[in-house]
């Protein structure tokens, strides 16, 4: 695949739009990042400049190798050629997405997937365990991994929105299917929590539409996680960062953020579990030793790498910034190859919606 990355903060938006796509002519795909006050222009300015290209994006604190911010910024990645590209929509996300699962199944009808080269990468501002299940039903047909971020950072009061092809679009979720015909498509998930010596429990009440994880082996989840860590309750949800709830699934642990206490000591969290989940308590791991871990792998697995699409919750952000690590971070990434990417109020990653997780894919 050849494409094209980069990031201006020129306060004109025409300016940035010129100054990231210079020279580029008649890309297959556009997928881009910039702050909210601007995603109405520069949206326009991208459909105004590229009216035939399939364009994605959203706005929010994103990022480009180590260039980090949420105003004034806009970065994008022209998928130029040897690649074939197809975005569309999914509206009605709290109701219905499934009257627009005919989108998703156009554009993978188009670009023709193949084996171990193509993703549907994806940008939702709701409801993603909704989402996710419904686009599965039309990508494990193909056998398309899917990999995408959580609308997040908008003003207090405004809505979130992402932008498809010029058009703005609230409750929906944008997607851009992409077959790198020049190469591999590998996606990536990061975890830097492990389920320790915790012992696991089963969830036997929940209220799926609060995302309250309400009970956990017949008595009150809060009572639970205060038991396994010794914590009072007034401490609990402030240990989010070191101690997040996981949902055990087969060898794999998916991380779920708590972030209140509700009544009758139920667990408040931005994942949902369902009755019967196994659930255990993480702890935070070696962060610095397990990026470079994932630096290694992906150099390992990518015999070249053209670019990198990555999304990171606003949690390992926030934790990261607590310690102090997040230019460091951003740096040492950006050795492996272009990183543009953004931080996410939650991922999507195959079939999971997760939280405190970095995922992304890889371009050869």
């Amino acid at each position: 695949m050849k494409s094209k990355s980069g990031v201006s903060r020129n306060t004109s938006a025409k300016a940035a739009v010129e100054e990231v796509l210079s020279g580029v002519q008649n890309p297959k795909g556009i997928f881009f990042f910039c702050d909210y006050s601007r995603l109405e222009e520069i949206s326009s300015l991208l459909k105004e400049k590229f009216p035939k290209v399939e364009c994605i994006g959203t706005a929010g604190r994103c990022y480009y190798n180590d260039t980090i911010n949420d105003s004034n910024i806009f970065m994008a990645t022209a998928f130029i050629s040897e690649c074939e590209v197809c975005a569309g929509v999914m509206k009605h996300l709290a109701t219905a997405p499934l009257s627009d699962l005919n989108n998703l199944d156009r554009a993978l009808s188009c670009v023709k997937p193949g084996v171990d080269d193509t993703v549907c990468m994806e940008l939702c501002t709701n409801h993603e365990e909704r989402l996710v299940s419904t686009m599965n039903i039309s990508l494990k047909k193909y056998g398309v991994s899917l990999v995408g971020g959580t609308v997040f950072g908008q003003p207090e009061g405004k809505a979130a929105k992402v932008s498809v092809n010029g058009t703005l679009y609230e409750n929906a979720a944008a997607f851009m299917v992409i077959k790198n015909t020049g190469g591999k498509v590998r996606i990536y998930k990061e975890n830097i929590y492990e389920k320790g010596d915790f012992p696991t429990h089963v969830a036997t009440r929940v209220n799926r539409a609060t995302k309250e994880l309400v009970q956990l082996d017949n008595r009150p989840a809060v009572d639970v996680y205060a038991a396994d860590t010794g914590l009072a309750r007034d401490q609990i949800i402030g240990n989010v960062f070191q101690q997040p709830l996981g949902r055990v699934l087969g060898d794999d642990v998916y991380i779920c953020s708590m972030y209140d206490i509700g009544k009758d000591g139920s667990l408040v969290n931005y994942k949902q579990f369902g009755e019967n989940d196994a659930v255990t308590i993480l702890q935070l791991q070696d962060y610095r030793e397990i990026v470079e871990r994932t630096k290694d792998q992906i150099r390992e697995e990518n015999t070249k790498t053209e670019t990198m699409i990555s999304f990171n919750c606003i949690y390992r952000y926030l934790l990261f910034e607590q310690e102090s690590y997040t230019s460091d971070y951003l740096s040492s990434m950006s050795l492996v190859c272009n990183n543009m990417g953004y931080v996410a109020g939650g991922e999507q990653f195959q079939r999971q919606h997760v939280n405190q997780t970095m995922v992304c894919a890889v371009f050869e």
